[in-house]
């Protein structure tokens, strides 16, 4: 199961995410809904630390990317909302493969 964990500030800003795992549909390279996470995930960070050139900590690793602001920004917070929208729909595409929580 693929889990997002999505991070607020006291300003009820998004600030970050962390992807974990593998959704399990098919084997590694043939999964499309881990193919659509992955992209989806990966454009918003190269949006964030790219296009806007925003101060951003990404770790990438086996099954795992995590993404935290060094500073809330607003621009950010619409990016990173725009991924977790995006990923509620392929929640809902994906039964059960895909765990999302907001903090």
């Amino acid at each position: 199961m693929i889990a997002a964990d999505f991070f607020r500030n006291e300003s009820d800003m998004l600030t970050g995410f962390r992807v974990t795992g593998h959704a399990g549909l098919a084997d590694f390279g043939y999964d499309v809904c881990c193919a659509s996470v992955s992209s989806a995930v990966m454009m918003t960070a190269n949006t964030i630390t790219e296009a806007f050139k925003l101060e951003a900590d990404v770790e990438v690793g086996e099954n795992e990317i995590r993404l935290d602001m060094k500073t809330p920004d607003e621009n950010a917070d619409k990016v990173i909302m725009g991924l977790l929208i995006h990923l509620y729909n392929l929640r809902d595409e994906f039964p059960g493969h895909i765990k999302l929580k907001v903090g």
